[in-house]
């Protein structure tokens, strides 16, 4: 697959297909949430939009990454949420209601928080006088388009036709895997050269990003006693991040443009389903024992 066609068509396609799946579980009644159990949703988003980057800066900055990598292990930390994590809490037992609550307010959040930490990342990691910057309007706009665009036509058809949404949720969501997958292989094979070297170098870097934001989600949501089910819904959503919506950032060329800062999130996209997957068989466990 043609570098062009990846990051020119089919990318933004991708992440077009697995928004609007998103957008397809949303009602507005998801946005509503957040008066009906506020304590829950406000320290979940202090979470993803606060302590995530602080933690993404941490690691950026003490292991030995190429300066690129480093801006791509922080655009990863500023795309919290999305489809998967409410697909791992699902599995998981969590509060569903929650996941899907916490990223649709974050999905409206990051649209303006995500320029920030990434132009203040390249100027930290590539110093003070790199000419690549994200204009911080223009990107917002695109940023919108394919992100908050495709989850607003998923909400209208699931508001105005239930029935038709309700077909498409499911094809939508395993064609959402699909595409997320050949996006990933794309992205991979395009640097294959560096492939191994990429490994060795951010692939440790991301798995401890992916580690530590689920403990740190999964402390917090413990400590202010928030109950297990969404204990394991902010645990998911801390510690899940946008891979697809990071990969898109660092590599269309209307936004960065610069295929090696995908790389963390490409690699992060298979870890994930990993670690998920064992927290959320740990979760179901943790919840049948309690029961018990």
């Amino acid at each position: 697959m043609e570098a062009n066609f990846l990051t020119d068509v089919f990318l933004p396609l991708a992440l077009f297909i697995i928004m609007l799946g998103m957008g397809l579980s949303l009602t507005l009644e998801d946005f509503k949430r957040v008066v009906i159990y506020p304590k829950a949703v406000v320290i979940g988003l202090v979470a993803q939009l606060l302590v995530l980057p602080i933690v993404g800066f941490g690691i950026a900055s003490v292991f030995p990454l190429d300066p690129q990598l480093a801006v791509g292990v922080m655009i990863l930390a500023a795309c919290p949420g999305g489809a998967t994590s409410n697909m791992i809490t699902f599995l998981g037992g969590g509060d569903v209601a929650l996941s899907v609550t916490l990223t649709a307010i974050s999905s409206l959040i990051t649209v303006f928080t995500i320029p920030l930490v990434i132009n203040f990342s390249m100027q930290t990691f590539l110093g003070e006088g790199t000419t690549l910057q994200l204009p911080f309007l223009s990107t917002i706009l695109q940023i919108a388009v394919i992100t908050l665009l495709p989850i607003a036509i998923g909400m209208i058809a699931n508001r105005y036709a239930p029935g038709l949404s309700d077909k498409a949720d499911k094809p939508v969501k395993w064609v959402s895997l699909f595409f997320l997958g050949v996006v990933i292989t794309g992205v991979l094979l395009r640097e294959r050269n560096n492939f191994i070297s990429y490994v060795i170098d951010v692939g440790w870097a991301t798995l401890v990003l992916n580690i530590v934001t689920m403990a740190l989600g999964f402390a917090i949501a413990t400590f202010t006693q928030l109950g297990e089910k969404r204990t394991t819904a902010i645990t998911i959503e801390v510690g899940i991040q946008n891979g697809t919506l990071a990969i898109a950032i660092a590599s269309t060329p209307t936004l960065l443009n610069t295929p090696t800062m995908a790389i963390p999130g490409a690699i992060y996209s298979l870890l994930m389903f990993v670690t998920g997957a064992g927290f959320a068989w740990y979760a179901h466990r943790r919840q049948g024992l309690l029961k018990a």
